[in-house]
């Protein structure tokens, strides 16, 4: 078994990575600078030398307020990179397994999405992810797409990691009391994701923890565990004035999953 893990710096990557070498699968994970996955060419060749039996595609273009005015680069990692990817593979006998986000969907639907649900994305790095997912889906047959949200694990490219930057210059936080998802542990991803692999799970799947919360809520709980005691102020998410609209309820339902491999996903907390 040979994996090939592109966005090979991300949390993502460093769970399947580290989950890899707990069970001694052999893998090659490279960094965006080593695959650029816009390019076809480049992966045919990667593909060709290492002979992958399968590809996990964390590569990500997530600077969601930044996509709006940089959609082309958006488009390039989170849309054409994975049409490219599903071409590469298709005809081969590698699998193709694909990270999508809660951001697809608008967040007015007031209860949790379930795959049936229709994309409605309102920020440009949803609809950058959404193309992705749909690109796979017209061009392949072997792959998994899972749509996760909030993740947090090793690395500084989540909600988390930037609580423990503003406490180290803030007595007081401000954070946003109307925005819902569901936090999910990198570790859980890779985890429950490669055994849907194994089972021979195929098509998209919604995959979280149980439960959710809002910012507030989750930052709440975070300094609790860690022990940091900071006044928060609670802030409608429209204080911030970020470029991109955020959706207020993107709960996903991961209960498709659970059913087929027959699990129960852990709570966030």
């Amino acid at each position: 078994m040979r994996v090939l893990i592109t966005g090979g710096n991300g949390q993502l990557a460093k769970a399947f990575k580290k989950f890899f070498e707990f069970k001694g699968i052999d893998f090659k994970a490279f960094s965006r600078e080593e695959l650029d996955i816009s390019c076809l060419d480049a992966i045919i060749s990667v593909i060709k030398d290492y002979q992958p039996d399968v590809i996990l595609n964390c590569a990500a273009y997530n600077l969601v307020d930044q996509a709006e005015e940089n959609f082309s680069q958006a488009f390039a990692v989170n849309a054409i990179g994975p049409y490219n990817l599903a071409l590469a593979v298709e005809n081969t006998n590698t699998f193709l397994l694909h990270f999508s986000t809660d951001y697809v969907f608008d967040g007015k639907k007031g209860n949790p999405y379930t795959e049936e649900d229709k994309p409605s994305p309102i920020n440009k790095y949803g609809l950058s992810k959404w193309l992705g997912e749909f690109a796979i889906s017209k061009v392949s047959e072997s792959y998994l797409v899972f749509r996760v949200s909030w993740l947090f694990g090793e690395g500084k490219q989540n909600f988390l990691s930037k609580v423990l930057n503003w406490i180290e210059s803030n007595e007081m936080l401000h954070i946003a009391y109307d925005e819902f998802s569901v936090p999910t542990y990198t570790e859980t991803v890779a985890e429950i994701s490669w055994l849907a692999y194994e089972k021979g799970l195929r098509g998209l799947y919604h995959l979280t923890s149980r439960g959710y919360c809002s910012r507030l809520e989750l930052t709440k709980f975070f300094l609790e565990k860690i022990g940091i005691v900071r006044r928060i102020i609670p802030i409608p998410a429209s204080s911030f004035n970020l470029q991109a609209k955020r959706p207020f309820f993107s709960v996903l339902d991961s209960s498709k999953l659970e059913k087929a491999l027959d699990i129960k996903l852990p709570h966030w907390m």
